[in-house]
């Protein structure tokens, strides 16, 4: 879900959609300054400050990774004295004066912005219940079409990439989500380890926001390169059909641009 935030009106939006962040947990600041080259002076000169804030939070039954990206900032303060964590949000404070948007992170104002504008990025996905079993990694799709994958499509890629797998329904009981159509776990035909410890377990929810579909896929069990392959082969197949954004962690990444992400990643883990 994507929304632009320009005035009043939106900033209002804004807190009864989030709940004013209540309890959130801010978990990345970005600052980026932007120089360009002035030909007439022969030096560089200031060309625009934009600072992006990822805050993970809990509203109305579900989990939510928001990242709210404030463009033409013309006042920031970011400031976090040792040994304090000042990422625990309360409630956040908004205003719109003299064309401005300002929001106030804190009580203190050692998170505050000054602003033309503000974008917000959201996935949301449903109250997950624990397992036993270790979950290796997880990732989430939102998707922007009304239908999603269903379980013989999955099924049917993995069994074109040579990644067979059995699927084994979740029974729905009374403190599953409404919103969640169906779940179940994936489990590779040809490993020896497969069952309680080895699998994936998929869960499919409907629209939260009003449209589209979310898809969240959990890895199980002990580090295994079959397993691996199987998310990636997913991820890459399902951003590849379907429009819409993924979460890594508490990183969104539109859909269109999850190949070079990962590409970076596999970069990055050669290196070190």
């Amino acid at each position: 879900m994507t929304y632009l935030i320009q005035n009043a009106d939106d900033l209002r939006w804004l807190i009864g959609h989030t709940g004013g962040f209540r309890s959130g947990y801010v978990t990345d600041i970005r600052i980026t300054k932007r120089r360009l080259f002035d030909e007439g002076s022969g030096r560089e000169v200031p060309a625009g400050t934009t600072i992006a804030v990822t805050i993970r939070y809990e509203v109305r039954e579900l989990v939510r990774v928001a990242t709210l990206t404030m463009t033409g900032v013309t006042d920031f303060s970011v400031f976090e004295q040792d040994g304090v964590d000042c990422s625990s949000l309360g409630i956040i404070q908004t205003e719109w004066s003299a064309g401005k948007l300002r929001f106030w992170f804190d009580p203190q104002g050692e998170l505050y912005v000054v602003c033309d504008e503000a974008h917000l990025e959201e996935v949301a996905v449903p109250f997950v219940t624990a397992r036993h079993a270790t979950e290796l990694a997880r990732w989430i799709f939102q998707g922007r079409t009304p239908q999603g994958p269903t379980v013989d499509w999955l099924l049917d890629e993995l069994d074109q990439a040579g990644l067979p797998c059995t699927w084994r329904k979740t029974n729905r009981n009374a403190g599953t989500h409404p919103a969640v159509q169906w779940e179940g776990d994936l489990i590779p035909v040809h490993d020896s380890l497969a069952g309680e410890d080895n699998m994936m377990h998929v869960l499919a929810y409907g629209p939260l926001e009003g449209h589209g579909f979310g898809l969240m896929l959990r890895v199980f069990g002990d580090h295994n390169q079959q397993m691996s392959r199987i998310l990636e082969v997913l991820a890459d197949h399902i951003t590849r059909q379907f429009p819409g954004d993924c979460l890594v962690g508490t990183t969104i990444i539109p859909g269109r641009d999850w190949e070079g992400w990962l590409a970076r990643e596999h970069h990055s883990r050669r290196s070190q």
